[in-house]
């Protein structure tokens, strides 16, 4: 006898129970000592188990197992793929294009030209001589030790998929910051994405693309590092000093001219903010979609991993350090150079 057996008997369910004996459980290790010694297997209120679904079909052989759930939901996902594929390939197959390109042009373009582009875009940015060196010697160092090619795609990924994020990020934070009912339904989906454990973000997308296309790592990179500049952008027009909106209002300014003309502007410390989080974010994705091949250093991590290659690991891992530090002191310095400029 089963331990939850009297909660059928109570509600008269023996024969629907006996009728579905196929959907039973194996039987536990207590239960055959007790069947074959003749004796029926006895539970102590300390050990009684939780009713849960498993626990359920051991008293009810028709009562679904809990298999019978993760089961259900991938049969309904693979009946509905093909559908979904048809919609997202043409939407998404920009992205591919966007991504190879990237990858085709940093590649395929001399380290003489691909490296001074580089140090003059830093310059542009940020003013710093100290960053400026910096930046020359990391990536110097990288292409001594023949990195140059691995940290060149890693970055071109960071590059497409960071600006995505903010191409789609800073408009959907300002629809946000002008609507609370689209922020209450936009904040649990924001939730969600940042909780998500990364991998978990790669699951559905094997089965919806294949592993050649980028726009596989593509989607998974924007996903995960997405949410920061969309929650700064609203967060940073909802900041907003109300006297200025006020006197905005006294001059006579549509919501376009408020938005473009004050509150972008004033918001503007906050978006940055957002950029380089989505950024570090996204090096950090980087790494994990090595996983279903996305090129760049995060292919010799996965290859240090697997071959137990010590120096390959540790010397990857440093590069990707190297580029987090040089993206992350790049956007600082275009942020404080924006704060004082506001304060100025």
């Amino acid at each position: 006898m089963a331990t939850y057996d009297f909660v059928f008997r109570s509600l008269g369910l023996e024969d629907w129970c006996t009728a579905g004996g196929d959907n039973a459980a194996p039987m536990s290790m207590d239960a055959l000592i007790a069947q074959s010694s003749g004796q029926e297997a006895s539970t102590s209120i300390w050990d009684l188990p939780f009713p849960s679904m498993d626990a359920l079909n051991d008293a009810c052989a028709a009562f679904p197992q809990s298999r019978n759930v993760t089961l259900g939901l991938e049969n309904g996902f693979l009946a509905v793929k093909d559908s979904i594929s048809v919609v997202l390939d043409p939407i998404t197959q920009p992205l591919s294009w966007m991504l190879e390109g990237a990858l085709y042009g940093i590649l395929n373009t001399p380290w003489w030209i691909v490296i001074p582009a580089l140090m003059l875009i830093v310059w542009m940015v940020s003013k710093s001589w100290q960053l400026l060196t910096f930046v020359a010697i990391s990536i110097g160092g990288l292409a001594f030790i023949d990195y140059y090619s691995y940290a060149m795609q890693t970055l071109a990924i960071i590059m497409v998929c960071a600006f995505l994020c903010v191409l789609f990020g800073v408009p959907i934070g300002i629809a946000m910051s002008r609507s609370d009912r689209m922020r209450a339904g936009t904040i649990p989906i924001l939730d969600m994405l940042q909780t998500l454990p990364p991998f978990v973000y790669l699951i559905p997308l094997i089965f919806l693309f294949s592993v050649t296309e980028p726009k596989l790592y593509g989607i998974a990179i924007i996903l995960y590092a997405i949410v920061p500049v969309i929650r700064l952008t609203d967060l940073g027009i909802r900041m907003v000093d109300e006297s200025v909106i006020e006197a905005a209002d006294a001059f006579g300014m549509t919501d376009r001219q408020k938005l473009y003309g004050v509150q972008i502007p004033l918001a503007l410390p906050n978006i940055m903010a957002g950029v380089n989080q989505t950024i570090m974010m996204s090096l950090a994705m980087v790494v994990i979609a090595s996983l279903v091949s996305a090129p760049g250093l995060g292919v010799l991590v996965l290859r240090g991993i697997n071959n137990l290659e010590l120096g390959v690991g540790l010397i990857s891992g440093l590069g990707i350090v190297l580029l987090a530090v040089m993206l992350d002191r790049t956007t600082k310095a275009a942020l404080n150079r924006i704060n004082a400029a506001q304060k100025g």
